[in-house]
């Protein structure tokens, strides 16, 4: 395993035009937005909010609320909040192989967006094998992605990403992490049998999704071995990024969610 990021810890920023809500890892010291941040200047240019205007804020993974504006000055903007309930998210876990950067930027902000409560990202037999050192995962900019997801979903829950360096090692990462009640799932055209529409899943389910060039063989075998149902999005060869927003809607659907 490569790395795990969780949003504790992290100060994360975005050049965002439109915030569905302003989100933060933690409540603002002493209640005051700076000036510098963007969410700031958001807040001021964009929503132009005046003294006792609302808005929706989030601290990340802990709770969703309303924010007050008490007074604005050339240090920032002062805030109170009331957090109002726990975020929450979907019992999913994506397992999707690395594809190009331009790809994966897109495939983190919509499996954000959909509510996905973890996302594995993991090389592949037949993927290009520099994308595990792209400058998007050495820089940290993929988390721009993720936040930009979650405020356009307008909730505060940010899922766990686990970077993996094989289908190997993320089928195991995914076994540890995974209760008893879960349906495993490997969408393939080459083997896939059962429309995930038509799928019986448990209330908890993993959904692995392979780079551009499909799973490997070896790789198959690998997810059948763990106990993964290889299944179908329709008879249509679809893009990576496409699968993985197609795939996960229409798994929550199953699940009741959507």
């Amino acid at each position: 395993m490569i790395g795990v990021f969780n949003c504790k810890g992290f100060l994360l920023y975005a050049m965002i035009v439109f915030m569905n809500m302003i989100l933060f890892e933690q409540m603002p010291q002493g209640g005051l937005i700076p000036a510098s941040d963007e969410r700031a200047k958001h807040i001021s240019q964009v929503l132009k909010l005046k003294v006792g205007d609302t808005f929706k804020m989030g601290i990340l993974n802990e709770s969703e609320g309303t924010a007050t504006v008490v007074s604005l000055s050339e240090e920032g903007i002062q805030i109170s909040y009331e957090g109002e309930i726990k975020p929450s998210l979907y019992p999913v876990t994506l397992i999707c192989a690395q594809v190009r950067p331009i790809c994966m930027k897109r495939i983190l902000r919509e499996a954000v967006c959909l509510g996905v409560q973890r996302i594995i990202l993991c090389g592949s037999d037949t993927g290009e094998k520099s994308y595990l050192s792209s400058n998007l995962y050495k820089t940290g900019e993929y988390k721009e992605y993720l936040l930009d997801g979650a405020m356009q979903a307008c909730h505060a829950g940010m899922p766990e990403v686990i970077f993996t360096y094989s289908a190997d090692s993320a089928i195991e990462k995914a076994k540890q992490l995974s209760c008893e009640d879960t349906t495993f799932i490997m969408l393939d055209n080459v083997v896939g049998a059962i429309p995930l529409s038509q799928a019986d899943v448990l209330p908890n389910a993993v959904l692995a999704i392979g780079p551009e060039r499909g799973w490997s063989d070896r790789e198959r075998k690998a997810f059948s071995d763990a106990g993964y149902r290889p299944m179908l999005l329709g008879s249509r060869v679809l893009r990576t990024e496409t699968a993985c927003s197609c795939g996960i809607a229409v798994l929550l659907s199953r699940l009741g969610a959507l």
